[in-house]
């Protein structure tokens, strides 16, 4: 199977690093946004042919073993994101060398930031108990400055619309309910409910946030697999 690199929909973008690429130790990042006029398949088979991407399980376990990093690329619409393993790698290297190594950043340290979305890698909130290494987990939340216009909406919205009608505008925040992003969004209510109650206004539930995060699908497919897919439902 080729490797599949273009993803859905931010959501996707999001599952994929915090789900599994964060997890399995590709902290080291860099992004970019294809030109205009260029193909981006194109660009996805360039960059993945360069740092040699589309490799086999086994590869990369070998390539783990002998200390040799492993790459990702994932790409949704123009935006696109290299990331890469511990160990030596091509795109490690300097410009000068045909890498990107002055441009990597460490998502330990600085959070990738994607449509409004702040991704990291931090310790976890609990001391591990027994003397054990300290966890670490994907931490995704809503980015600070799009954190700040979005409170300060729904403030202002506060005294100037029934409770249905916040209702729909909570319901219309596209953000994936990750942990964090829900204490954000409760953070919002409660800013609202208080400005509210201050009137004698009606106050809203947390039903209203829809708090439970669906998983969603990741890749966009081939047409030609989308194709034998759709063969097999009409057969069926």
């Amino acid at each position: 199977m080729a490797y599949l690199c273009e993803a859905q929909s931010p959501e996707a973008v999001i599952q994929l690093i915090a789900a599994s690429y964060l997890r399995h130790g590709f902290y080291w990042y860099v992004t970019g946004s294809i030109p205009v006029g260029k193909d981006p398949a194109g660009i996805d088979q360039k960059l993945i042919t360069k740092y040699g991407i589309d490799v086999s399980e086994w590869e990369r376990r070998h390539r783990k073993q002998r200390g040799i990093a492993n790459a990702h690329y994932l790409r949704y619409q123009r935006w696109f994101i290299l990331l890469v393993s511990e160990g030596h790698h091509a795109l490690k290297q300097p410009a000068a060398k045909g890498g990107e190594g002055e441009h990597l950043r460490d998502c330990r340290r600085t959070p990738i930031r994607f449509k409004g979305y702040s991704i990291s890698y931090r310790r976890a909130g609990v001391t591990a108990a027994g003397g054990s290494a300290t966890k670490f987990h994907a931490h995704v939340r809503i980015d600070d400055d799009t954190y700040r216009r979005l409170r300060d909406r729904f403030v202002d919205l506060a005294m100037h619309r029934t409770a249905d009608t916040l209702a729909l505008e909570f319901g219309r925040i596209p953000f994936a309910r990750y942990a964090p992003v829900r204490r954000q969004l409760l953070d919002i209510l409660r800013a609202v409910n208080e400005r509210r109650k201050q009137q004698n206004f009606e106050l809203l539930p947390h039903s209203v946030l829809k708090l439970k995060r669906t998983p969603v699908p990741v890749y966009v497919r081939p047409e030609t697999e989308n194709q034998n897919t759709q063969n097999l439902v009409e057969a069926a």
